[in-house]
């Protein structure tokens, strides 16, 4: 079992910058892969960006060049700094960890973009 608790998240205008940040209460080293998923209204969910132990990324198309996911060492933290951000970005943002078996999800942050 692995518990994560997030923050971050809120109201910010198009063009505008949020950090979500993301505790686990397992150690990194310990946690396979890690990242953010979203869900919009109406929507299904889908990843965002996504970093294993080995230190690959991954990002969907719509967000790579101005998200940019951070594992610190040593922390059990996992953030997403979004920059740039669009009206579309507007979703709720859930972290993740999969220690290899499944997916562990935090609470869910809202994001909202204004045009």
């Amino acid at each position: 079992q692995i518990q994560l608790v997030q923050s971050g998240g809120g109201l910010v205008q198009s063009g505008g910058s949020l950090r979500l940040s993301c505790t686990t209460s397992r150690k990194q080293s310990l946690i396979f892969a890690m990242g953010w998923y979203r869900q919009a209204p109406g929507k299904e969910r889908e990843l965002v960006a996504g970093m294993n132990t080995a230190g690959r990324t991954d990002y969907s198309e719509a967000v790579k060049g101005r998200f940019t996911i951070v594992r610190e060492n040593g922390k059990n933290t996992v953030d997403l700094q979004m920059n740039n951000l669009r009206p579309e970005d507007t979703a709720v943002y859930y972290c993740y960890a999969n220690p290899g078996h499944r997916d562990y999800l935090g609470q869910g942050t809202q994001v909202i973009v204004s045009p």
